[in-house]
């Protein structure tokens, strides 16, 4: 286990699309919060990508949720590769390969799809898959990962049920991600198990499609200054978890 303190700002290391030697969890930590991002139109990427920067959150989840996402993905990696971009509601291996391809250097699943954990498993980049019960954690298990995603966190029982699930699984680290806010953000830091949580308060849809980056500037500097409140120093898993 690897004890890490917080420094508002923390870069990603050298910008190697998918490196393997990325210690994800490790930067998890450091962060403590994901902006989870949806992106419609792909010239806002470059600009939402250093208003996360200059807010203190150099990390950019953009969600496959619009026909924009590879090419944000790939405009944010060549124009700004002090960020740690990567790709969020993979559904499939079809996905996870555009992601890679546009320069994505982690993968999130809303579900646990062993096809994309494979997928992702092989290219040796970080993937972090959804789950909300005891048996999806045994699968990742199963599969080497030590770090999943909780979710939807909020709407599956939130902070209480998180603690119940992740009781039995001491060695398992979890990003819970649904309905996780500014109100609720130190109460799921302070569960051991947590590394980090993802949130789209600070990056709203309608934020960004009207172009008000320095409020999301702003509202990631108090996303920070929340989590690092929340938790001065944090601690990182197993090394499965990196993988």
């Amino acid at each position: 286990m690897i004890a890490r303190g917080g420094t508002p700002g923390v870069a990603c290391g050298p910008a190697k699309p998918g490196a393997a030697d990325l210690d994800f969890e490790a930067f998890l930590a450091d962060l403590r919060v994901v902006p989870v991002v949806e992106v419609s139109r792909v010239d806002d990427a470059v600009p939402l990508a250093r208003a996360l920067i200059d807010g203190g959150l150099p990390c950019a989840e953009i969600t496959f949720r619009t026909a924009a996402a590879a090419q944000s993905i790939a405009a944010i990696a060549g124009a700004v590769p002090e960020i740690c971009v990567g790709a969020g509601t993979v559904l499939n291996v079809a996905q996870a390969e555009a992601a890679l391809a546009a320069g994505a250097r982690f993968i999130v699943a809303p579900g646990f799809d062993p096809a994309v954990v494979d997928f992702a498993r092989q290219r040796g980049v970080p993937i972090v898959p959804g789950v909300c019960t005891a048996t999806e954690v045994g699968m990742a298990l199963a599969r080497g990962l030590a770090l999943v995603k909780l979710f939807p966190a909020e709407a599956a029982g939130g902070v209480g049920y998180l603690k119940a699930l992740a009781a039995p699984f001491g060695g398992v680290r979890f990003v819970p991600t649904g309905g996780i806010g500014p109100d609720n953000l130190a109460a799921y830091l302070a569960v051991e198990q947590v590394v980090a949580c993802g949130g789209s308060w600070m990056v709203k849809k309608d934020l960004v499609a009207a172009g008000a980056f320095d409020t999301i500037r702003e509202l990631a500097a108090q996303a920070r200054e929340i989590a690092c409140a929340a938790r001065p120093a944090v601690v990182a898993g197993p090394q499965a978890a990196r993988r």
